[in-house]
């Protein structure tokens, strides 16, 4: 990622983005002329990190001033001044970047982006996605990880810290011992490309990022963003998500991402799992409605666990598929108050019910009603009903929860997962604390941004190797390569025969 491909890549995602032209147009004209422009700033940033230094203006000033000289005189890092030749200086870049966080930056912060910052980032990060990715996929995997701030937290009792936009959170741990532990500073949440549930392989591209002070909610910040982008004329598809997401309000994240044209795969938090409630008689379960005279033990089928002995998937997923009967069929989509209309299943022939003669006549090898309810309800005594938008809006997805659909489906989800791990890898560009020296959300916000569309050029060029390997390959008559697991046994440790 470094030498003129890496300037060329860079130049091309900043000016692709208009980020620099805009920012410019946010900055107040001085008395004295300011030779770094924003553009060249930009450049600097991206070059660090592109060589997996840490966010340092030290390090961007010497990623600038280290350029090749017909590239010094084009980006503006020497000028001719009066005394002669001028390279860029260290107060020069740091003043520079102080007047683009001060320009983009909020009055009165409040630990959010501005609309102005959140603008940037988005353009920079749709201008690192090359055309022909663009529409490959329109699935995103969403999370949230921890970026922990140079300051320290505020000494015991008291509120005043270098930054103080910055506030306790909690994060899960990996580590032996406790598996979750508190940290101060910031969530970073970010929308990343999956493939399709039946399309091809697709590189998995930060589409979308956003930062926020752990005193506000991740999941507010991201479904802003999201619901941004398909207001700006990109189009939702599937949302993977996990409960984190899931557990909110409906009004947090379900309801603007299904107005904006999104399905949602989720996890279900177990406080949302299983019975909760009826409308009209029908069992409001897992997001779906199902017969009020479903099978409890069905109705409480949770997920499988991590690591399921194949006997185990075989029988849960004939299980999950006989609660699939049991379920009242959606038989027309959501209109644009978001009401729609579901048929009893017994009328569509999927089981067998007294109340229903007709159902009758289907083989013994349909489920069948045996104790139906004495008083029918209005699901019961009705071929459909109506489903108002506030029935299981919160739970409500695509698949059924937890068939084997949703699962393969779901599964895809780890996308969003591998995009933190490559920003985190301590062997390239790690974002732990001393990472970046800077605090507050506009710096902090702006590098991540920039970090993660050179990490968007590093998936591009690995995905396109992969691409060539594999067709080489298949020119020779081979099958694609495939990842090898590597598996040491007590045997080969202990140097014996295996």
């Amino acid at each position: 990622m470094t030498g003129p491909a890496a300037l060329a890549r860079t130049e091309g995602i900043i000016d692709g983005s208009g980020a620099a032209a805009a920012i410019e147009a946010l900055l107040p004209i001085g008395v004295r002329h300011r030779q770094l422009k924003v553009r060249a700033l930009l450049t600097g940033m991206m070059l660090t990190l592109a060589d997996d230094r840490p966010a340092h203006l030290t390090r961007v000033h010497s990623a600038l001033t280290t350029l090749p000289a017909e590239d010094q005189a084009r980006l503006g890092v020497v000028e001719k001044w009066k005394t002669g030749p001028h390279q860029l200086t260290y107060r020069q870049v740091e003043r520079t970047f102080n007047l683009v966080a001060d320009a983009l930056g909020k009055d009165e912060p409040d630990g959010a982006p501005s609309g102005d910052l959140a603008g940037v980032c988005d353009d920079l990060l749709e201008a690192s996605i090359p055309a022909a990715c663009k529409n490959a996929s329109a699935a995103l995997a969403a999370d949230w990880t921890d970026v922990e701030t140079w300051s320290r937290p505020p000494r015991h009792g008291t509120t005043q810290c270098a930054d103080p936009e910055a506030h306790w959170g909690h994060r899960n741990s990996n580590l032996p011992g406790p598996k979750g532990e508190m940290f101060f500073g910031y969530y970073l949440s970010a929308a990343t490309m999956t493939r399709e549930e039946t399309g091809p392989a697709v590189p998995e591209l930060a589409r979308r990022m956003t930062l926020s002070s752990c005193e506000l909610d991740p999941v507010r910040a991201l479904a802003a963003v999201l619901t941004r982008m398909a207001a700006a004329g990109i189009p939702l598809g599937d949302i993977l998500d996990d409960s984190g997401y899931a557990h909110r309000d409906a009004e947090a994240w379900a309801i603007p991402l299904r107005r904006a044209g999104a399905q949602l795969i989720q996890d279900l938090h177990p406080h949302d799992r299983g019975p909760r409630g009826t409308h009209a008689g029908a069992i409001i379960a897992n997001g779906n409605l199902y017969c009020p005279a479903t099978p409890k033990p069905l109705l409480e089928l949770g997920p499988l666990p991590p690591g399921a002995a194949p006997g185990d998937v075989t029988a849960h997923d004939a299980q999950t598929a006989e609660l699939a009967k049991h379920k009242l069929g959606p038989i027309s989509a959501d209109d644009a108050d978001g009401y729609h209309r579901v048929m009893c299943p017994a009328v569509m022939g999927k089981l067998r019910c007294p109340h229903r003669p007709e159902s009758m006549t289907l083989d013994r090898g349909h489920p069948e009603i045996l104790t139906p309810p004495e008083h029918p309800p209005a699901c019961c005594t009705q071929q459909t009903i109506t489903v108002p938008p506030q029935v299981a809006a919160k739970t409500r997805q695509k698949h059924d929860y937890p068939s084997a659909a949703h699962r393969r489906s779901y599964a895809r989800r780890t996308s969003s997962e591998r995009t933190f791990s490559t920003i985190k890898d301590p062997a390239t560009t790690t974002i732990a604390r001393g990472w970046c020296r800077l605090m507050g959300v506009t710096p902090l916000a702006l590098w991540l941004a920039c970090l993660l569309a050179i990490r968007n050029q590093r998936i591009l060029h690995a995905y396109g190797t992969r691409q060539e390997q594999n067709t080489r390959r298949a020119a020779a008559g081979l099958p694609p390569k495939t990842r090898k697991r590597r598996r040491q046994t007590l045997a080969s440790l202990a140097g014996g025969p295996p």
